[in-house]
């Protein structure tokens, strides 16, 4: 099927010529009854192979599938430690675990303030607000899609007790700014790396450049074994202090029965462990696939009037490419509103989405602060406080403007990235006539 669409010209149209370029635009859009320009699927994830079955069943018929009284996860943590430059790792259940454990570790609790990013997965106010502290959201830099350290500075209080920066997509924060405030203001900066795997900032690998790093390992997560999560730290009291805290608050004997602080049940378990294990030993080429086919979907959507893609910070030396993260603006596609752009290319066989809310703006947030237990800790003045300062005007523009790939179609070719760029010009070709279809 693909050597035919190339055949017809709708493979590379606008790298192959004007002529070719003229077939896509011309043809007729799927949503309006053309052919779709992809007819093969994006490859599938995860991707097992042989030793992903010989590590499940290694941990199965060994018989020790709990972390207590087995050793892959603790192979596990040294391996992702080594890997990412940490001196320790902590597995965990999945990301949120991780990030409860950490805030847990760090003394967050009631009255604080914890700065994070309206723009991400909403475990990472979950986990504030679990901890019954108040999540204080600064704006996001609309051209890199990442917290604006501008609006972090803006909203630190004396009640402030965290930076919580999230690593958006894969690519990093600007750490260089972030950790400059957290160091200025005496505030400790956790990175929320759950999306990052393996991405950089100025060399090193993210989520080690904090007081810790927070991963996830769900089942989209370009590491993954369902669930599972890890922290990374070089601060031997602070892992020391997740570990108790994940493990029921459990002291010196982490299976017996003392306890020495507050806890929860948040261990991994050797199976996740075995699978992460096992799915390392091809991310190294993954990732170098993801790299070179962003580079190309990049440099076509920059052609494109009306297609933003994500800026990088200058101190990011790599990227994760979780998600390939571009703005849409429908002036610029004769007022195709982005609904109907995202319709468009799912006809085209291009699967795409419009990304997050604005969390600060969610139903949660009010829900959580009238709860019972937030009214008792926080006055109505302080609540109120909190309602008037928390608007981020840049990125409500964003969530209206955003659209997703997914990185499992970073995986293809550089022939699959052409279709996605030719799919949009032939949108954008023929905007009017899907406007009033």
């Amino acid at each position: 099927m693909r050597e035919s669409l190339s055949r017809r010209g709708f493979i590379g149209a606008a790298a192959a010529g004007p002529a070719a370029a003229a077939v896509v635009t011309n043809g007729k859009p799927a949503l309006l009854g053309g052919a779709p320009i992809r007819s093969v699927k994006f490859p599938a994830w995860p991707i097992v192979r042989e030793n992903d079955e010989q590590a499940l069943l290694a941990v199965l018929r060994g018989g020790k599938w709990g972390r207590t009284n087995g050793g892959v996860a603790k192979k596990f943590e040294e391996s992702w430690a080594r890997t990412l430059g940490a001196k320790h790792s902590l597995a965990t259940a999945n990301g949120t675990s991780a990030l409860i454990a950490t805030l847990g570790a760090m003394g967050i609790g009631p009255g604080d303030e914890v700065i994070v990013p309206p723009y991400t997965f909403v475990a990472t106010i979950n986990a504030v607000l679990l901890h019954h502290a108040l999540p204080v959201f600064a704006d996001t830099d609309i051209d890199t899609f990442q917290i604006d350290p501008r609006s972090i500075s803006a909203a630190i209080t004396s009640r402030t007790a965290l930076i919580l920066p999230v690593h958006m997509g894969g690519s990093a924060a600007n750490l260089d700014a972030i950790l400059e405030i957290g160091k200025a203001r005496k505030l400790p900066v956790l990175e929320d790396a759950c999306q990052a795997h393996f991405g950089e900032w100025r060399g090193r690998k993210l989520g080690t450049l904090g007081a810790a790093g927070c991963f996830s390992f769900q089942a989209s997560k370009n590491l993954n074994s369902g669930e599972g999560g890890a922290i990374v730290t070089d601060d031997g009291d602070l892992i020391a202090r997740c570990d108790s805290f994940h493990n029921n608050g459990r002291g010196a004997d982490p299976s017996g029965f003392g306890y020495v602080r507050n806890g929860a049940n948040l261990r991994i378990t050797e199976f996740q462990a075995a699978l992460l294990l096992s799915q390392m030993t091809r991310t190294a080429e993954q990732s170098k696939q993801r790299d070179l086919n962003a580079a190309h979907l990049t440099k076509r959507l920059r052609e494109i009037p009306g297609i933003t893609p994500a800026r990088l910070e200058d101190g990011c030396t790599r990227s994760a490419w979780h998600l390939y993260m571009f703005r849409y603006s429908k002036q610029a596609f004769d007022g195709l509103s982005r609904a109907t752009f995202l319709k468009a290319m799912a006809a085209e066989g291009i699967p795409s989405s419009r990304g997050y809310v604005p969390l600060n703006k969610e139903p949660l947030m009010e829900a959580t602060l009238s709860s019972k237990g937030f009214r008792a800790i926080y006055p109505e003045k302080r609540l109120k406080e909190w309602r008037e300062r928390n608007q981020c005007p840049a990125n409500d523009r964003l969530c209206e403007e955003a659209v997703w790939f997914t990185q499992t179609m970073l995986l293809g070719s550089k022939e699959d990235m052409d279709q996605i760029a030719d799919a949009i010009l032939r949108i954008k070709a023929h905007a009017a006539a899907l406007r009033s279809a």
